[in-house]
């Protein structure tokens, strides 16, 4: 039971980070219809942006891990959101007209272009960069069961920022307008909502999600490298189509299902661990054969 529950910590750790990435996606698609898949390089960009800012902080003699946790993610959060409403302005809203195939494409080259930037631009880009240690990994022991203080806390802070997203959508003026567009975007027009800036808030929202994944995956795993967004943009997406591409809810869900996979993968194939990722993503393809719209049904969801 001990080792259970440390696995199901772990999972949920990697579950929420899923969520926050799931949840940009369905935040793109529901303002416009589109999948922006140059949302997982976005990611990775937010988690070197964070790395950058710690190397500064350190290079001024501030090395307090508190204070460097909090620089870290506003980094992030600041690049990656001027990132997704750049990205907005300049490529997808000229384009929002034509095909879905067309967009897909392109965003699909930004963020090849952004995951070879960092590549090419960082030093020594194409290694992996050992990330800050900014949160304790005190091991913390409850009756016989052990688990890191950091996945604890990790679990707390992904929590926090998707129940303020979900507050944010649900219950301000900003969050009103947002569902607005989603919902019929010329009649939010019509009705006096500037679209144009609803629709880059909304990508800013969904982007700064992902730049506070990426740092907490460096967090967890220590590391960071120029091509993590690749695997956790494909499982973001995977997630968001399997909980229902609309819905708030349903994405988070995602998450959690494919964590969950994977983490049952690992706990009955311990030797065969490096394949969790072909048994959850075997899982998605079933899933999504039976449920073709999702676990939360399309026409009983709410897009954003």
């Amino acid at each position: 039971m001990a080792i259970l529950f440390e696995y199901v910590l772990n999972g949920a750790v990697l579950g929420i980070m899923y969520a926050l990435v799931a949840v940009g996606f369905t935040l793109f698609f529901g303002v416009l219809d589109i999948i922006k898949f140059s949302h997982g390089d976005v990611l990775t960009l937010g988690a070197f942006s964070g790395l950058v800012a710690f190397l500064a902080l350190q290079s001024v003699g501030l090395d307090l891990p508190v204070v460097g946790l909090v620089v870290v993610l506003l980094a992030a959060c600041i690049v990656t959101g001027a990132a997704g409403m750049l990205i907005g302005k300049v490529f997808v809203i000229p384009m929002r007209n034509a095909s879905s195939f067309n967009i897909l494409l392109m965003t699909l080259m930004i963020g090849t272009a952004i995951r070879e930037a960092i590549r090419l631009f960082y030093p020594n880009g194409a290694n992996p960069k050992a990330f800050p240690t900014l949160l304790p990994k005190t091991p913390i022991e409850i009756g016989s069961v052990f688990f890191r203080l950091d996945s604890l806390i990790l679990l707390v802070l992904g929590f926090t920022v998707v129940l303020l997203t979900h507050w944010v959508i649900r219950h301000t003026r900003l969050g009103l307008a947002i569902r607005a567009v989603a919902q019929d975007g010329d009649t939010a027009q019509a009705m006096g909502i500037p679209f144009q800036r609803i629709v880059l808030a909304t990508f800013a929202l969904g982007s700064m999600l992902a730049g506070t994944a990426g740092v907490m995956h460096g967090i967890y795993y220590s590391e960071v490298n120029f091509s993590v967004g690749l695997l956790l943009g494909v499982i973001g997406f995977s997630a968001a189509v399997v909980g229902g591409l609309g819905s708030i809810w349903g994405a988070i869900i995602g998450g959690f299902t494919f964590a969950a996979l994977q983490t049952l993968w690992v706990v009955f194939f311990p030797d065969a661990s490096g394949y969790r990722d072909v048994f959850a993503f075997a899982a998605v393809i079933l899933t999504m054969t039976i449920w073709p719209t999702g676990l939360i049904a399309e026409r009983y969801s709410e897009r954003v």
